[in-house]
């Protein structure tokens, strides 16, 4: 089966990049980059294509996809337009939808479909699932219903709607909650406030705030200011919210508490579903909760700690945990990794990491047994301790230098640590074994 060519203008960095993670194993994949060089390393990294000019690689693909800064692009669709072959696809991923679609509506011809999409979720996004994708499809051709199933098949939450309609969306998801966060962050800054003192006094939800707050300020700035810049709702927006904070200070500076209480009660019922906001908060509260108590519980165990952005597994004994640090001992080096970046392996991966990761111990352990003993009760209990990854019994022996009461019983025992098969001798002994 030939696979369609797929580019990505822009692959080199950001969601560009992402995408091309998803996309190089099931086609063939080009990119190109606002740095050549950097481009080029890049796509060798990734095992996918680097192209020099965007032309170009509007001339050889199947589908197109433009994955550059807000603010330029409008200028690239119209720059590669007249060079994309008849029959193909065009699809930008920025979060504005009404100016890349009036760019594809003038600048495309016929014979080549557009389908302007905003992935509504970011560069250090692991999975798919349950991610929102909304399309803004002014007339649905040919390729429509093949995105469409393509975009299902990897769990995305897909919205269809107007570009209009999902640029006033955005408005609230985007411009005025990154407007609301980015200022009470300058309001910090302004207060000199130190941070790290306020964390003595936290509670979950001040800690989850100030996380959600700090992740949207940590965020390329350029992309935030356009996102602010760009959306026609955004004055509308954040004209509102600004009378909302006037009013509602000034309110409080008088004294009045009937009014205050008039509009946060308003204010609370036209948030919606009041239950359904606190039950997924509680579970965000609760998650991090058991995440310190479980770590807490394993100091001087050992665990495997996943870091969520780099995929690498750090296995080791826990020496000990603080509000932000986990403190691993993985033989003489001590690693320090932060546990809002890890995750915690349950013991089942953490067993199938070591299978994979690990060199095996094999050893054959000849031991005397009483004749009446159960040889399955044996293997059973072997393998029901830790790290063992097989037993196998090689050889039964009744010959004259053992006891006619009793039988020799020699066992191939396969483990992840030296240690660990030591342990199967003190527990043949257990048994009421003698080991040759």
């Amino acid at each position: 089966m030939v696979k369609m060519n797929v580019g990505i203008i822009g692959g080199s960095d950001g969601l560009g990049k992402t995408l091309v993670y998803y996309f190089k194993d099931e086609f063939n994949v080009f990119i190109t980059g606002y740095n050549p060089e950097k481009g080029k390393r890049v796509a060798d990294e990734l095992g996918v294509n680097y192209i020099e000019s965007n032309a170009g690689l509007a001339n050889i693909s199947d589908i197109l996809v433009i994955s550059v800064p807000i603010q330029y692009t409008s200028e690239v669709i119209r720059e590669v337009a007249p060079f994309m072959k008849s029959g193909s696809l065009m699809v930008d991923v920025t979060s504005i939808k009404e100016e890349p679609s009036k760019a594809m509506a003038e600048s495309l011809p016929e014979t080549v479909e557009y389908i302007p999409t905003h992935p509504v979720f970011g560069p250090r996004t692991t999975r798919l699932d349950n991610q929102v994708i909304v399309l803004t499809a002014d007339k649905k051709g040919k390729w429509y219903p093949k995105v469409y199933k393509y975009l299902a098949s990897k769990n995305l939450r897909i919205i269809e709607t107007t570009a209009e309609n999902h640029d006033f969306m955005m408005s609230i998801v985007q411009v005025l909650t990154h407007f609301s966060f980015i200022s009470a962050a300058s309001a910090i800054e302004k207060l000199s406030v130190d941070i790290s003192e306020t964390e003595d006094y936290e509670s979950p939800i001040y800690n989850l705030m100030i996380d959600l707050i700090a992740r949207i300020v940590s965020q390329n700035p350029y992309l935030t200011y356009n996102i602010q810049s760009r959306n026609n709702f955004g004055p509308k927006v954040r004209n509102a919210l600004a009378d909302a904070v006037i009013e509602l200070r000034d309110v409080i500076n008088k004294g009045d508490e009937d009014e205050f209480i008039d509009i946060a009660i308003k204010a609370t019922k036209h948030m919606g579903d009041i239950k359904n906001a606190l039950g997924r908060s509680d579970k965000a509260i609760s998650a991090l909760s058991y995440e310190y108590t479980y770590l807490n519980n394993q100091i001087g165990q050992e665990v495997g700690l996943k870091h969520i952005y780099s995929g690498k597994i750090h296995v080791g004994i826990l020496e000990s945990i603080d509000g932000k640090t986990a403190v691993l001992k993985d033989g003489n080096k001590i690693k320090n990794l932060r546990i809002a970046n890890i995750r915690i392996l349950l013991p089942g991966e953490l067993y199938q990491w070591k299978l994979e990761n690990l060199n095996r111990k094999t050893e054959s352990i000849s031991c005397v047994f009483p004749k009446n003993v159960h040889v399955e009760t044996i293997e059973n209990t072997v393998m029901n301790m830790a790290n063992l990854i097989e037993i196998r019994l090689t050889d039964a022996y009744t010959g004259p230098q053992i006891d006619e009461k009793f039988i020799s019983l020699t066992f191939e025992v396969t483990a992840l640590y030296k240690e660990d098969i030591e342990k199967v001798k003190e527990l043949f002994t257990g048994f009421g074994g003698i080991i040759r």
